[in-house]
């Protein structure tokens, strides 16, 4: 990723955490885009997590990943939520058609 990185990690009772830094430009979009559709088609976890607290800023094009990550999951019996997005953020992400109850602890650090 541009300036950025991503980190998984499965925690013990086997949710995903999907934790990306830095931007989220429109350089990372196709890594970010595999890494969702293969925890979410492949794996499929009970839950994943997309922790956003290291995360300064999000193109259209990953606010449009992120949210039809909240779609893809519902398909395929997957809980997605957003964790420790700034307040900016997640009104974008909810304006981008993410359910309010997907956005956890915002404005918050973890």
């Amino acid at each position: 990723m541009t300036a950025s990185t991503v980190d998984v990690e499965t925690t013990p009772d086997g949710t995903i955490v999907i934790q990306p830094h830095g931007v989220l430009g429109a350089d990372d979009a196709v890594e970010l885009r595999r890494t969702l559709v293969y925890a979410l088609r492949h794996l499929r976890p009970l839950r994943l997590v997309l922790d956003l607290q290291d995360v300064h800023d999000v193109d259209p094009i990953n606010l449009g990943t992120l949210a039809a990550a909240c779609h893809l999951g519902d398909d395929h019996h997957v809980a997605v939520f957003l964790d420790h997005t700034s307040v900016s953020i997640a009104g974008r992400l909810s304006a981008a058609g993410v359910a309010t109850h997907r956005l956890r602890d915002v404005g918050r650090a973890a």
